[in-house]
């Protein structure tokens, strides 16, 4: 399967069994409406081959089947590697592994699309690259590769002949970049708007920050209650609730979280909450009033009140002093409210 001419971005896609659809998708239709012109999906400028023996199952369920077996990595500008809910697996398929090797030494950079990036390092291939993960599974990463770098607070980190993408709608942005650097700017512009974007966010753009630093937290239950307030910021759970899911009593889980964090979960969860809520201030044009209930608090003034009380400014004047222009001009002396840390 050589590549057409013309085509200036060629990409091997490897879907991994409950692989992440969002990111695939993102990733792949960026390609397809740059390729063509008038959305006729045509592999004209880009061209792509979903490679694999057997239909795949994504997470949602939705079953993918390849358009090929696995190629000669050496066709491809890149190998992407889609990853999903198998992350927490310590093994893999030796033919990944042969594969992935043999992409590694034709040249042939390597993509980790979401949890791909678990995959590539499982086999070896990230020592001494930074790998972009998401929030969510920024800790099982950590603790799987402790060797290598790993962030959690960018879209996608573009380190040579290793791209990592913490997934979602940065896969977009991540194949946006890409078809720039191959295709051009207009082809790119093209697929912005076909999907009607505003834009592609840069590399740096960063992840919505909230989450702990966990990486010296060695109470499985404290660790096992914070992944939980993440997964509800919105809508905050009780205490009790929280102990009764980590398998323990609200006492004990107040004790656990004062040994390990200096804090109640209560108040632990109430600065996540605000750093999220400062995230939003700085990085969207939401009102205020949603952000608050966006952040699980009862209205604006109740989410003003614990915002001040953390951050010693409101809320508005965070936001103010957050943006670009006033970080740019403001005096040498000016002080610029910083997430307050809760490690």
């Amino acid at each position: 399967m050589p590549a057409e001419k013309g085509q200036q971005l060629r990409v091997g896609f490897v879907l991994l069994e409950s692989f992440t659809l969002n990111a695939f998708s993102g990733f792949i239709e960026a390609m397809r409406l740059s390729a063509d012109k008038g959305g006729r999906s045509r592999q004209i400028a880009c061209g792509w081959e979903i490679m694999g023996g057997k239909d795949v199952t994504a997470s949602c369920g939705l079953k993918i089947t390849p358009t090929s077996e696995l190629a000669d990595p050496g066709l491809f500008d890149y190998i992407a590697v889609c990853g999903g809910n198998g992350y927490l697996e310590r093994q893999q398929p030796r033919w990944l592994d042969d594969y992935l090797h043999r992409a590694a030494a034709a040249g042939t950079p390597l993509i980790g699309l979401c949890t791909g990036t678990f995959n590539i390092a499982r086999a070896g291939l990230m020592e001494g690259y930074v790998a972009c993960v998401h929030w969510n599974v920024f800790e099982a990463f950590k603790e799987q590769f402790p060797h290598i770098r790993a962030v959690p607070d960018r879209i996608f980190v573009h380190a040579g002949d290793r791209i990592s993408c913490a997934g979602s709608a940065g896969a977009c942005d991540l194949a946006l970049h890409l078809i720039t650097q191959h295709c051009g700017h207009e082809k790119a512009q093209q697929s912005i708007r076909h999907m009607m974007l505003q834009g592609v966010r840069p590399s740096t753009h960063p992840q919505a920050h909230f989450y702990g630093e966990m990486q010296n937290v060695r109470d499985s239950a404290v660790r096992r209650v914070v992944h939980l307030m993440e997964q509800s910021l919105n809508e905050p759970p009780q205490v009790p609730e929280l102990a009764r899911q980590a398998g323990i009593s609200p006492r004990q889980l107040d004790r656990r979280f004062i040994a390990e964090l200096n804090q109640t979960p209560s108040r632990y969860f109430r600065d996540m909450r605000l750093r999220y809520g400062a995230w939003l201030l700085t990085h969207t044009t939401d009102k205020i009033a949603q952000i608050a209930v966006d952040t699980g608090f009862a209205d604006a003034a109740h989410f003003s009140r614990a915002f001040r009380a953390l951050y010693s400014t409101t809320p508005q004047g965070y936001r103010t002093a957050m943006q670009p222009e006033t970080r740019d001009h403001a005096e040498p002396t000016a002080e610029i409210p910083t997430v307050a840390r809760a490690l």
